[in-house]
């Protein structure tokens, strides 16, 4: 609830249907906060029991973004620069890494991250612009990478789409990392855009558990439609692997090899892997998540998450973030190694850069030459 520039967190003993996270955890910079008290006439119990049963409903903020290629020089990340179509991402996954930057715009990383979207509608309009500065160096745009570009808002908004036009017209390369069903809309595309080695798509899977996948990513496509997409995919000649992110210790890594296996036999041409990784508020978003689904199991589960990092939840440092270390961490990393080898993924095909073709941009005295 929000009163003015008051926040008020009801704690709440369910989960809610529908949804990864179970509260509006408060932002890392939120300055002021509220806690309702019961009085004692039962008020706050029939409030709580009223905000339970009206589940939160998902709204969409048109933003117009002042810029839209991100770039990075981390080392231990595959692509150099970025594009996000969206702020927020309706999948709810509990896990994803990406909901603590809601903080940044004072909402919590929590429910709100879920539920307040923001559709940057002029996406494509600055990407264009953004290809056409003399400086730019075509390098493959990892597109979504933050929040799922093509999660549910998508088919409406169509703004994933919007930017693939662009790449595909000035012949710009892109990775895609998705677990959005809405991406297979985009098969035209996507498959001019393989047939000039401009594009990789990893699909993600953290589970092949249905009743699982709908407590841990409750609005993400099922795991049966997730190993679809990926057979959808190499039909349409679109390289696409399978990313098994997060590993989850006790919850999902007993699943690594199957998830390997069955995303080969769909077609996959290369598989990675992520651990679990809870920067700034997700643990308290995660804990909570824990404690309502595994209650059993929740100890034991953080326990190994810190022999991972060093005894912390989480460590930022280069190449240790998504991998971890000590015995569990080595010994995931050994098994995945050994399965990847075993199942043989033959590996993507390199993108081409060669093909670029920078857009003109519009002058109201046309074009001399």
């Amino acid at each position: 609830m929000v009163d003015g520039h008051r926040k008020v967190r009801f704690e709440q003993n369910a989960a809610i249907k529908g949804r990864g996270a179970a509260s509006r955890v408060p932002g890392r910079f939120e300055k002021r906060a509220a806690v309702a008290e019961d009085d004692g006439w039962d008020s706050l119990a029939n409030e709580l029991a009223a905000d339970l049963e009206s589940r939160p409903q998902t709204t969409v903020t048109l933003e117009r973004a002042r810029s839209i290629i991100s770039r990075n020089d981390s080392p231990d990340i595959a692509f150099g620069q970025s594009l996000n179509p969206y702020r927020g991402c309706e999948h709810g996954c509990v896990y994803c890494f990406a909901r603590p930057s809601h903080a940044y715009l004072d909402l919590s990383p929590g429910l709100d991250f879920e539920t307040r979207l923001y559709a940057k509608r002029n996406a494509a309009e600055l990407l264009r612009k953004e290809l056409a500065k003399p400086g730019h160096v075509p390098s493959a745009i990892a597109l979504g990478i933050n929040t799922d570009g093509w999660q549910p808002i998508e088919r409406d908004e169509g703004i994933s789409r919007a930017c693939l036009e662009v790449l595909l017209e000035t012949r710009h390369p892109v990775g895609i990392v998705t677990k959005g069903s809405a991406i297979l809309r985009d098969l035209d595309l996507l498959a001019e855009l393989a047939k000039l080695r401009l594009v990789h798509v990893m699909v993600s899977v953290t589970s092949l558990d249905n009743q699982l996948s709908s407590k841990l990513e409750p609005r993400a496509a099922a795991p049966h439609m997730r190993i679809r997409m990926i057979a959808k995919l190499r039909e349409a000649g679109v390289p696409a692997g399978v990313l098994v992110a997060p590993v989850i210790p006790m919850i999902t890594d007993m699943e690594l090899e199957h998830i390997l296996e069955t995303a080969r036999e769909a077609g996959a041409l290369s598989a990675g892997y992520v651990l679990l990784r809870l920067p700034h508020e997700l643990k308290e978003v995660w804990r909570e998540w824990l404690q309502l689904h595994y209650p059993q199991r929740a100890v034991h589960v953080m326990s190994l998450i810190r022999q991972m990092y060093g005894g912390k939840d989480y460590d930022s440092r280069y190449g240790m973030r998504g991998r971890g270390e000590g015995p569990f961490a080595d010994l995931l990393a050994a098994r995945f190694r050994r399965a990847k080898q075993r199942i043989g993924f033959p590996g993507m095909p390199a993108v081409d850069t060669s093909l670029f073709t920078p857009p003109r941009e519009d002058s109201p005295q046309g074009a001399l030459f």
